[in-house]
C-alpha cells in the first residue's frame, strides 16, 4: 500500500470518529473530556462553568495550550484542530474585540459545530475553515500565536504539518501545543492500526 493512500486511510478514520465526538466526547476516550476533563487540565472554573453544553460536550483535549505562554490583547491566534471551538473561545477573552481568532479542522461535522458555537455565544471576529494541518488554508505571516490541543499526533504528515504551522507565524510568532507522544514499543507497535490514530 503506498504512503499516500495509508495516510488518506488514516484521514478518514479520524474523520469518522471525531464526527461522532461533535455529538459528544463522553466515553471515547480513557480520559477525562468535556467539562470534568476542561476542569482536571487547569483551564478556568470560571469560564467553564459559564459555557452552555454544546460548546463543551465535544471537549477532548490533552493539555492546556494557554499555559505554555500568554496571549495578548490584539493579537491572532489559529487553533489547528480547533474541534467545536472550546479554545477558540477561550482565546477569544485573552485577544479582544482588537484581536481575531481563526480555526482549522480536518472533520466538516466539528467546523460547523465551531461555528454554531461561536454565534450564539454572541462570538465576532473568527473564521472557521475545514482542512487539515498540511494544508493550512491562510497567508504566509500572518498569525501571532498557533494553538494546538491533542490534533498534531492526529496528521500522517507531521513534517508538513509543522512546515505549514511555520508558514503561516508571524517572525517572532509562537507555537504553543499539547499532544500525546508514544514512550515505549508497545505504543510504537500501535502506530500501524488505523484505530489508533484516533486515540
Amino acid at each position: 500500500m503506498s504512503e499516500e493512500l495509508y495516510a488518506a486511510q488514516i484521514q478518514e478514520a479520524v474523520r469518522k470518529k471525531y464526527a461522532e465526538i461533535s455529538r459528544s466526547a463522553e466515553g471515547k476516550f480513557n480520559y477525562p473530556t468535556g467539562r470534568a476533563g476542561a476542569l482536571m487540565l487547569g483551564y478556568d472554573p470560571s469560564f467553564i462553568e459559564g459555557l452552555p453544553v454544546e460548546v463543551i460536550e465535544s471537549f477532548c483535549g490533552v493539555g492546556n495550550p494557554f499555559t505554555l505562554g500568554p496571549i495578548n490583547r490584539g493579537e491572532t491566534v489559529l487553533d489547528v484542530g480547533c474541534g467545536a471551538g472550546f479554545d477558540l473561545l477561550y482565546a477569544s477573552r485573552m485577544v479582544g474585540s482588537s484581536g481575531k481568532v481563526l480555526g482549522i479542522d480536518l472533520t466538516p461535522e466539528m467546523v460547523d459545530k465551531a461555528r454554531r458555537n461561536l454565534k450564539e455565544i454572541g462570538l465576532s471576529g473568527f473564521e472557521i475553515q475545514s482542512a487539515g494541518t498540511e494544508a493550512i488554508p491562510f497567508h504566509d505571516g500572518t498569525i501571532d500565536v498557533v494553538i494546538s490541543n491533542g490534533v498534531l499526533n492526529l496528521s500522517p504528515f507531521k513534517e508538513r504539518s509543522f512546515r505549514e504551522i511555520h508558514r503561516v507565524l508571524k517572525s517572532g510568532g509562537r507555537l504553543q501545543f499539547a499532544d500525546i507522544v508514544l514512550k515505549d514499543e508497545a505504543a510504537a507497535s500501535r502506530a500501524n492500526s488505523l484505530e489508533s490514530w484516533s486515540d
